[in-house]
């Protein structure tokens, strides 16, 4: 079985742009729950509608795949699984380390969908000595001083981050010391990665902050259309030279001096 550490995805030297390669992996999954239900094909409508884009965005992004589909008949679903897995380097073995094994360290070392998409956790690891040993999803914690012979003793070229944000930018340069050359990064904070090395963050805090303000400018949008609504006043009361009415008849515009 190939590892990570020897093939690399050609992505790049193809050309295909990044936002292309960020709706990828929304694609397969999209694609492979039509094959799990044995569905043979599937139009670029459909196809765009699970993945949630439009159907001219993924149409640009399967030619650069060079694939096209077949008019009248659709996408071949288990073609283009294969295909994408292919062009992700999912057809392949990627040994991941976690670093950091909190609640959320723990939490995606029990995560189920890794093996499944070409990941395999090849060791998890974390500075407490108190946690060296203990069995975190089968797998026994390593202690963080071991980390340089763990990454080559694996052939790991992607690591993930999942400590406190103190500790996070040392771990990532042990990290790329040792020679992982990518890394998905959940600290709170920015890490400083030297060229040839791709860190992806994942910040639940943003991400709920983006939707936070979404749901405020909602709430906004409501209370304008509220405000547009003139109120009405009861039947009979005379209007006043504004068009508004006052409860003992006409309001004068202009008050007299």
């Amino acid at each position: 079985m190939a590892t990570g550490r020897t093939h690399r995805p050609a992505t790049r030297s193809r050309g295909i742009p990044e936002a292309t390669v960020a709706r990828l992996p929304l694609y397969l999954r999209a694609l492979t729950a039509l094959s799990e239900r044995s569905v043979p094909t599937v139009s670029s409508e459909e196809l765009a509608a699970a993945a949630g884009v439009n159907s001219a965005k993924l149409r640009k992004d399967f030619s650069y795949l060079g694939s096209y589909g077949t008019r009248g008949v659709g996408y071949d679903v288990e073609y283009l699984v294969y295909q994408i897995s292919r062009e992700l380097g999912l057809t392949q073995d990627w040994p991941v380390v976690i670093v950091g094994i909190g609640n959320l360290g723990a939490a995606l070392a029990n995560y189920g969908g890794f093996a499944s998409r070409g990941f395999r956790v090849a060791a998890l690891i974390d500075a407490d000595p108190a946690m060296a040993g203990k069995p975190v999803a089968g797998i026994p914690v390593q202690h963080a001083d071991e980390l340089e012979k763990i990454i080559s003793d694996n052939g790991v070229s992607i690591g993930v981050i999942a400590t406190p944000a103190g500790a996070a930018q040392q771990v990532c340069d042990r990290l790329v010391a040792a020679g992982v050359t990518s890394i998905l990064n959940f600290a709170p904070t920015v890490l400083s990665v030297p060229d040839g090395v791709d860190v992806r963050k994942v910040d639940l805090s943003i991400e709920l902050q983006i939707l936070a303000f979404h749901e405020q400018r909602k709430a906004g949008e409501e209370t304008e259309g509220e405000a547009a609504v003139p109120p009405v006043a009861p039947a009979g009361t005379p209007a006043t030279a504004d068009g508004r009415k006052g409860p003992d008849g006409d309001v004068p515009a202009v008050m007299p001096a």
